[in-house]
């Protein structure tokens, strides 16, 4: 049962950061000069949107 409680803690946390991330403020820092021949904002999105699917996957790998 704790075990469950922690879980849903982590996700609730994910879920969090991912609507923190993907806010107004944070996503204008990002827009935009290119890097490496991509725009930032591309590059911040699809990277934030990598970190949150491995979070997600560690979250839920180690939950069994």
């Amino acid at each position: 049962m704790e075990r469950d409680t922690l879980v849903g803690q982590r996700l609730v946390a994910l879920f969090m950061l991912g609507c923190a991330l993907f806010g107004y403020p944070i996503m204008t820092l990002f827009d935009g000069h290119e890097g490496a021949g991509w725009p930032r904002l591309a590059l911040y999105l699809f990277g934030s949107w990598a970190a949150l699917i491995a979070g997600l996957y560690r979250v839920m790998r180690h939950s069994r």
